[in-house]
């Protein structure tokens, strides 16, 4: 343990993980909160207590921590002995993507402000195995301040469901937002098809697409897949991410002994900030509407987290091209100079075959009729995708003991404030 390090942090290391998944529980009840009325009507004689920023960061770490390199996938007969190339990067984080994909970032706001947490391409240097205070000081230089004020979400049921209005986004409170590129997820399932030869079909509008039968050599006759079941898989495996995503930090607040759970209760328009609400802009992201669309549609926040589609890419050939470069390019998962698990790892890299310029032709096509047939892209999801958040907050121990038969809460709990904060 570091010199001034609180002794809760070397606990995690000895917590038991069937503790941690046997004692995972929605605890709402945080330091400063009330529930006016009802038979758990209970206030707090306590104010609101921020998480310290050694606490804010080893839950940061949990949700969205780097564990080293991805291993990609280590084979496909249908073009062995080329590597297959699907992954997005070339780095391991605490939760699975689809395929290596990882198409998500983290946001967050506390009492100090919104923040994002860059972190789907790796850091620079350090990786969660080279020690705690290292990846957390290195954490904290990535971190991109978007403001200096928390989030504002009013307590309406426009916002926020009802029965989160008293406990969601409270002050003191931790509030933890993946947000995935479904833009980009939807390309590099494309690229996925089109590497085990498929393509889609509009079945919305019950047409081919124009000009995919130019590419039969890539794209067998008959091998389409439906373009609106694409997107379902597209948009599920975008909520697995992010959801285990918030699990792994649930777990971990169990083992530090905070409050909090993981909740969908908000509304993910008035999160990103297309809700209408200039009252709530969220995280600010751009939008568009159109009469075909039920709902606005975020497209990202400018400069700072960008969807592949445009209006942040001239057009849909701009957003393939810019995702084979973040596959291929310097840093990416397939490039030789890319460090990595391997003995060989220049020559594993190396081996996975490069999109070329009709691959590149074949996935575009599709890609730009999806947008110019629905005026977005992707076609039924939104281009930026969020609706999994995870709170932490320092639990009122009082009110579990007032409620609740003991056992409400862990021994990490009863511990909390004398092993992170001091005896005192």
């Amino acid at each position: 343990m570091e010199p001034n390090e609180p002794p809760g942090l070397s606990d995690l290391s000895t917590f038991s993980l069937l503790e941690a998944l046997a004692g995972r529980r929605a605890r709402r009840f945080s330091l400063g909160a009330s529930i006016p009325s009802g038979e758990l009507s209970y206030t707090s004689r306590s104010g609101p207590m921020p998480l310290s920023t050694l606490e804010r960061g080893v839950v940061l770490t949990a949700v969205s921590g780097t564990t080293g390199w991805h291993y990609a996938i280590p084979f496909n007969a249908r073009y062995a002995p080329d590597l297959p190339n699907y992954a997005g990067s070339a780095w391991g984080r605490t939760f699975p993507s689809a395929a290596g994909f990882h198409t998500s970032e983290v946001f967050f706001t506390d009492d100090s402000g919104t923040y994002l947490l860059p972190g789907r391409d790796g850091p620079e240097e350090a990786v969660l195995d080279q020690g705690p205070s290292r990846y957390l000081k290195e954490q904290d230089e990535r971190m991109v301040r978007l403001s200096d004020r928390r989030m504002h979400l009013p307590p309406r049921d426009e916002h926020v469901e009802p029965h989160n209005h008293w406990c969601v986004n409270r002050p003191g409170s931790l509030l933890i937002i993946p947000v995935a590129d479904a833009a980009q997820h939807m390309l590099l399932a494309l690229c996925y098809l089109v590497q085990n030869g498929f393509g889609i079909e509009d079945d919305i509008n019950g047409q081919a697409v124009p000009g995919l039968e130019r590419f039969d050599d890539l794209v067998a006759p008959g091998r389409v897949y439906p373009l609106s079941v694409l997107e379902q898989q597209v948009v599920g495996e975008c909520a697995a991410e992010v959801s285990t995503a918030c699990f792994a930090g649930m777990l971990m607040l169990q083992a530090m002994g905070l409050g909090g759970w993981m909740f969908d209760g908000l509304n993910p328009l008035s999160v990103l900030g297309a809700s209408g609400d200039p009252e709530v802009p969220g995280l600010r992201f751009r939008y568009d509407t159109d009469e075909r669309w039920p709902v606005p549609n975020p497209t990202g926040l400018p400069g700072v987290f960008e969807g592949h589609a445009p209006p942040h890419f001239p057009d849909m050939r701009a957003a393939v091209e810019h995702v084979v470069e973040r596959k291929f390019g310097p840093g990416g998962p397939f490039n030789a100079s890319t460090p990595g698990a391997w003995k060989d790892s220049a020559r594993v890299r190396g081996s996975a075959r490069r999109h070329d310029e009709r691959f590149i032709d074949c996935v575009s096509t599709m890609a730009q009729y999806v947008l110019d047939r629905f005026g977005r892209f992707p076609a039924t999801v939104p281009t930026m995708w969020t609706q999994v958040y995870l709170q932490a907050h320092h639990l009122d121990l009082e009110f579990y003991d007032a409620h609740f038969r003991p056992g409400a809460y862990l021994a990490t709990h009863a511990r909390h404030m004398e092993r992170w904060h001091g005896p005192e």
